[in-house]
């Protein structure tokens, strides 16, 4: 019973954030969020008091999109915002905010980086991008709730590196608009068929 609620706060969690992720990219605006354990350094006085991020999406939102992250614990709260995250990874190509979030996935930890640039929302995992959502794509939002079901259902251990893509209409299912999975075609193929039979 633990088990599944966990796994219950935690898809609650992912699908806030890329509801807010998504929301935030559209306007050309960046954010990173930190869900686990990293350390940092505030670069703003703390002033608001934890939060439960799914009871109040748009004070997430807010505090967003001040410079610096935004870390979250396992259990949905918000533990501190306007935060510098100590960078030990480079993401080639790639600026700060995502130099910042390679190097905070690492463990159990979850990281949602919205780029500005490009307008896309990428979900990390493992020091790996796990999927990217497309702000600019159509109804793309409808599709949080499947696309977290498929990231969940995936598990970070099937991920594989940047770069083996695979593009979810390309296999068929043809109701995730804008989404993409980074990862081993046979684990995903596996995983998706069992899901959707």
């Amino acid at each position: 019973m633990a088990a599944a609620k966990k796994v219950s706060k935690i898809k609650e969690i992912e699908e806030t954030l890329l509801q807010v992720g998504l929301r935030i990219a559209k306007r050309g605006e960046g954010a990173l969020f930190v869900v686990g354990e990293v350390e940092y350094k505030p670069l703003v006085d703390q002033t608001v008091p934890a939060f439960l991020i799914s009871k109040n999406p748009k004070l997430l939102e807010s505090l967003a999109l001040m410079d610096g992250a935004v870390i979250i614990n396992f259990d949905g709260f918000v533990e501190a915002y306007g935060v510098r995250i100590k960078s030990k990874k480079v993401l080639k190509n790639f600026g700060t905010r995502h130099s910042a979030a390679i190097s905070s996935a690492k463990g159990n930890n979850l990281v949602v980086v919205v780029s500005e640039e490009d307008k896309k929302v990428k979900v990390l995992r493992r020091g790996k991008m796990v999927m990217q959502m497309d702000a600019l794509q159509k109804g793309v939002e409808k599709n949080v709730s499947n696309a977290v079901n498929v990231l969940e259902s995936v598990g970070a251990g099937t991920i594989g590196t940047i770069g083996t893509s695979i593009l979810i209409p390309t296999m068929g299912i043809t109701f995730l608009p804008g989404v993409i999975l980074f990862g081993s075609v046979y684990y995903l193929g596996k995983a998706l068929s069992k899901k959707f039979k």
